[in-house]
């Protein structure tokens, strides 16, 4: 099945206003950011975006979260991005801070069709007995804060010990960026943009692909791909001119 779509405009035209997005990346690393930005232009508001942070100012999510299109982040990082930090504050934007190891695996759980699970992380923290503010009112108080998870107690090795339930996330779509894909879905991360990208198009109902370089079937090495097209439903090639915007998070000199 060919799933290329010719332009980023048109493989999000039926995200509508209050979907929920998983995206890759990690700070802006592999993020998605044609897709994103096609996003902002068609005005969608009202989003719940899962995601390991949300980019920088003005940058990758952070295009949307500027103009306030989007309602609840469930990330966790708030990393460089101060507008953000800004929005949770003032009781502008709902925030779920996640574990990161445990954001990756409730995306990795969601796409493999496990409902919950079990980590050690979290155990005896607010993440488990809950109170965690997700989100303040404009005076500066907790309006809604995270509720508390089932805890039990599991037999290991090291002998009895306790693990806190996690509920998987699957989002309406999968917002990814690869370096090579194929016709079909299938998908090459380079190196450290892999990040969360594939857990991103796991998670999603449906996941495009913005890829840096589109080959036909057959050309990718079966035993390289690291997300098989089972998962993506539509794949946009980028112009050279979109592969090569990439922007520094934070440049060091000597």
């Amino acid at each position: 099945m060919d799933k290329v779509v010719e332009s980023a405009a048109e493989a999000v035209a039926d995200v509508a206003s209050g979907s929920s997005l998983a995206v890759g990346g990690f700070g802006l690393c592999g993020i998605p950011s044609v897709l994103i930005q096609a996003i902002h232009d068609a005005g969608v508001t009202d989003l719940e975006a899962v995601s390991n942070n949300c980019g920088v100012d003005e940058w990758g999510l952070g295009v949307l979260l500027f103009d306030k299109r989007i309602r609840r982040m469930v990330s966790s990082y708030v990393g460089e991005n101060k507008e953000f930090a800004r929005q949770y504050l003032a009781g502008e934007l709902e925030v779920e801070l996640t574990p990161q190891g445990t954001l990756a695996e409730r995306l990795r759980a969601g796409g493999s069709g496990i409902p919950g699970f079990y980590t050690a992380t979290g155990v005896g923290t607010q993440v488990a007995e809950g109170g965690l503010p997700w989100k303040y009112d404009d005076h500066g108080n907790v309006a809604v804060a995270s509720p508390a998870k089932e805890v039990r107690t599991f037999e290991t090795a090291e002998g009895p010990k306790e693990f806190v339930l996690e509920e998987a996330i699957v989002c309406d779509f999968g917002l990814v960026r690869a370096w090579r894909g194929d016709r079909h879905g299938n998908l090459v991360f380079n190196k450290s943009s892999r990040n969360f990208n594939p857990l991103a198009a796991m998670a999603g109902r449906v996941t495009i692909a913005e890829v840096e370089e589109l080959v036909e079937p057959g050309e990718l090495d079966p035993d390289s791909i690291h997300t098989p097209g089972v998962y993506v439903q539509r794949v946009v090639p980028l112009t050279p001119e979109q592969a090569a915007d990439k922007k520094i998070e934070k440049r060091t000199v000597r």
